[in-house]
Formats: structure tokens, C-alpha cells, sequence
């Protein structure tokens, strides 16, 4: 279970990212209380994981992962680039977050 709320924690933490972009654009309070809103519920699902695992497993692989998809999803929805030497660092990333998972206890 630990590990689903991890990912629902995963998840929240791309979106809240791609908010504070968005949220940037925008300037207005209300679009302001969308990352923050979502700032709260991230923290409290990360806080739920951590019950079930490690504090540092759980937060490699929520940082790692949210990186990673943080990347991809401002590729598609704001047009940024990425270089082949950026790709294979997000590889690595996957690599250390597949790895973190397989031996965690």
C-alpha cells in the first residue's frame, strides 16, 4: 500500500510542478493557490508512504521519478528541449529509481 500511495505522491509532485510553471504564467492569485493547494497534499502523501518505507527510499524514488516526469511533461506541454546528453542523464535517474526499488527491504 506504501507503495501506491507513493505513487499517487509521485504523481501529485509532477503536477504540482508543471503548476508553479503554469501558475507563473498566469499571475493570479487564484492560479497561485493551485501549487500551493497542491504543495499540501504532496507533502501529506509522501508523509503517508514514509509509514510503509524507508524515508530515503521513498524520497529517491519521489524526487527521481518527479524529475524525470517533470521533464517529459514540460516537453509536451511547454515545448522544452531536451539534448541526448540530458536524455541519458534522465536515464540514469530511471536506472537509480528501478534499482532503489528492486532492493528495497
Amino acid at each position: 500500500m506504501a507503495w501506491l500511495i507513493l505513487g499517487v505522491a509521485v504523481v501529485t509532485e509532477i503536477i504540482w510542478a508543471l503548476s508553479l510553471k503554469w501558475a507563473a504564467t498566469h499571475q493570479s492569485w487564484s492560479a497561485s493557490a493551485v501549487p500551493i493547494t497542491l504543495s499540501f497534499l504532496n507533502m501529506w502523501l509522501l508523509a503517508m508512504a514514509m509509514r510503509g518505507l524507508p524515508a530515503g527510499t521513498a524520497y529517491a524514488v519521489w524526487t527521481g521519478l518527479g524529475a524525470v516526469g517533470v521533464t517529459i511533461f514540460g516537453m509536451i506541454l511547454f515545448g522544452e528541449s531536451l539534448n541526448a546528453i540530458q536524455l541519458g542523464f534522465i536515464a540514469l535517474i530511471v536506472v537509480g529509481v528501478v534499482g532503489t526499488k528492486m532492493f528495497a527491504a
